[in-house]
């Protein structure tokens, strides 16, 4: 944690096992010199008493929604009105419908409807009440009304079973605040689809074609553009990365499913970043069994796959369009053509096959190039050259 947070968090508790967690929260974000306040539900109560988060906050706990101790007995304005930001750890399947919903039955409910300020969930649950479609729904929606989800996680849970649904440790919840500066918020109330990753083409059950990506440089973008303020779409080939807290993922596997779910989700998008390996071919026609060895010699037949960046770009409200091009020689010439015959408004390039950067590596350098300029950023770590590469798209988006 490097940065210091110096804000009013109002932490709001609802009630599952979880709520254990949010008394270490408290102690972090003290400990990162943001005043907290703390609001539980009558269920939170259930399973952490309110003196805990009293003595650990040192501020009093509420829990009413009308508070008669309060001025007019409008508690619930008075709070909404002192936060900066409002986080909500952890955040219940029931929590997250009624907030879905606008109902306001509630403090909790209530202090949702009334916070002008930014508010992250960090949601809590059962892996099949988090999987359910009506869950998913909701956290979608939340999303497209500009709130910030952070995780949840992948393990064990209290009931025994195993899967996504584990509310974020009070760490990553405390980190992803701290990166949030205010002075670098370059994207702030923009909404960035990032596509990351390779694809893989089945030739048969057992096979496929595919290639070196690891999605780092992607993954690094939806981080760098979360700490911008942007809300975060990521689609996400298949890789062995954790998914960035408090973007919302979308998992493909073939070049066709993420074409799809690229255009169905890009509308209201500012931005999209081509940050995928996608392939270029795909077997013409997939064997529903597997391909014996027999014949020393075997022709594959390949058809094109769509281009999804040509797509998006030739959209008629199209975002601003970032590409990527991955070249081993001629790194220059190529990236030109391709800003230029696709129509983007930028193209990252890097070199691959030489001893750094790459694919599958913690450091890469590229030359950016768009219609009226070019920068190079230097061979660095992923993570810093997605922050650079983020800055750079904000500041030619304000002078576009």
């Amino acid at each position: 944690m490097g940065a210091t947070i110096n804000k009013h968090i109002l932490l709001a508790v609802s009630g599952g096992i979880a709520a254990y967690k949010s008394a270490e929260l408290v102690r972090l974000l003290r400990k990162q010199r943001a005043e907290v306040r703390v609001v539980m539900t009558h269920a939170a109560i259930q399973f952490v008493a309110p003196l805990t988060f009293q003595s650990l906050s040192g501020n009093p706990v509420h829990s009413e929604l009308l508070d008669s101790a309060q001025e007019n007995a409008m508690g619930h304005i008075n709070l909404a009105r002192w936060a900066d930001v409002l986080l909500v750890a952890p955040a219940t399947a029931n929590c997250i419908a009624k907030f879905s919903q606008g109902l306001a039955d509630d403090l909790l409910s209530t202090l949702y409807l009334a916070a002008t300020c930014p508010v992250y969930i960090a949601p809590a649950m059962n892996q099949a009440m988090w999987n359910k479609a009506v869950t998913q729904e909701n956290i979608t929606k939340l999303i497209s009304h500009g709130v910030k989800v952070i995780g949840p996680g992948k393990g064990d849970q209290a009931c025994g079973e195993n899967g996504l649904g584990r509310m974020a440790e009070p760490s990553e919840i405390c980190d992803i605040l701290c990166a949030t500066d205010p002075d670098r918020l370059s994207l702030a109330g923009n909404k960035v689809l990032i596509s990351a990753g390779p694809t893989r083409e089945p030739l048969d059950p057992v096979r496929y074609i595919t290639n070196r990506s690891s999605g780092k440089m992607g993954y690094a973008l939806a981080h760098a553009a979360l700490k911008a303020g942007a809300q975060v779409t990521l689609v996400s080939g298949p890789v062995s990365l954790s998914a960035p807290l408090g973007a919302k993922v979308i998992r493909v596997e073939t070049a066709a499913e993420m074409h799809a779910a690229v255009m169905e989700n890009i509308a209201g998008h500012a931005v999209y970043i081509g940050a995928a390996a996608v392939a270029d071919y795909s077997p013409l026609v997939m064997q529903h069994e597997k391909i014996k060895k027999s014949a020393d010699l075997t022709t594959l037949t390949l058809t094109k796959t769509k281009d999804i960046l040509a797509a998006v770009a030739s959209l008629d409200k199209r975002p601003y369009t970032v590409g990527f091009a991955a070249e081993t020689h001629e790194l220059e010439l190529y990236a030109k053509n391709k800003l230029s015959q696709k129509n983007l408004d930028m193209i990252a390039a890097n070199w691959v096959g030489h001893d750094e950067g790459g694919f599958d590596s913690e450091q890469n350098a590229l030359q950016v190039f768009w219609k009226t300029g070019q920068k190079t950023l230097e061979m660095a770590n992923k993570n810093q050259i997605a922050m650079q590469l983020i800055d750079l798209i904000a500041d030619c988006m304000s002078e576009k």
